[in-house]
């Protein structure tokens, strides 16, 4: 971890002085904008000389602008710890290690075996559940590293369904109904007119989208929506 670190805040400090050097040139040609932005690059500059990441060094208030910098620690981090099947879940020094680090800069840990993770991976989904259920599991190591990024980097996923086939379809959290229907086409968005919307537990509880019409739970849905984590949708448009 340590070497990867270094490696990659070397990156980011030569990318920081390119682009010192880059507004120091510009004194002369006196562009203000860009002048305006020196003492920031150089704070954060001295800040990582001191071996700590963009994302520790920089202030919440300024992380938009470094955004055009693509700082790589910047970004949200997840630790995923591959262990071995026996040691799966129980408490070594290494993985306690790893969670000092974590915890540091502010991550998540994820635990995977990757020989449990084979075997689940070659299981129809009634076989995985109760194989899961065996080994006092709520979910695989895989499932929780998808949600956990999800989670940091503000995702969510919708689902259209139909005679032929289910799709997810991923957006930011947040995302209005036009925006989500702009994900499958542009058209969705441009000639949007409505959704109509099922809530995940209530398609999985009562079993198909007759049922829940039946129900009365489709709720049609317009333009300031914002879509939620399973929902399940039907857009209508006109272009």
């Amino acid at each position: 971890i340590d070497v990867i670190r270094t490696e990659l805040i070397l990156a980011d400090l030569e990318a920081l002085e390119k682009r010192i050097t880059t507004v120091e040139k510009g004194k002369k040609t006196g562009d203000k904008k860009l002048l305006e932005g020196l003492p920031k690059y150089i704070a954060l500059r001295d800040k990582m000389n001191d071996g700590i990441t963009a994302r520790q060094a920089m202030e919440e208030d300024d992380r938009d602008f470094f955004r055009e910098l693509f700082l790589i620690t910047a970004k949200p981090t997840v630790y995923v710890m591959n262990v071995a099947e026996d040691e799966y879940e129980k408490e070594t020094e290494a993985k306690n290690a790893v969670r000092e680090i974590a915890k540091k800069d502010g991550a998540p840990v994820v635990e995977i075996c990757g020989k449990i993770e084979a075997e689940l991976s070659e299981m129809e989904p009634d076989e995985k559940a109760e194989f899961l259920e065996e080994l006092g599991m709520a979910e695989s190591g895989l499932d929780k590293f998808v949600r956990i990024g999800y989670s940091l980097l503000n995702l969510i996923t919708y689902f259209t369904t139909g005679p032929k086939e289910t799709r997810a379809w991923t957006v930011t959290k947040g995302a209005k109904a036009p925006q989500a229907a702009g994900v499958i086409h542009t058209d969705f968005e441009r000639g949007f007119i409505r959704a109509e919307v099922i809530a995940y537990e209530d398609f999985v509880r009562l079993g198909s989208e007759q049922a829940v019409k039946e129900a009365g739970l489709i709720r049609v849905e317009g333009k300031d929506y914002v879509f939620k984590d399973g929902d399940v949708a039907h857009f209508r448009f006109n272009v």
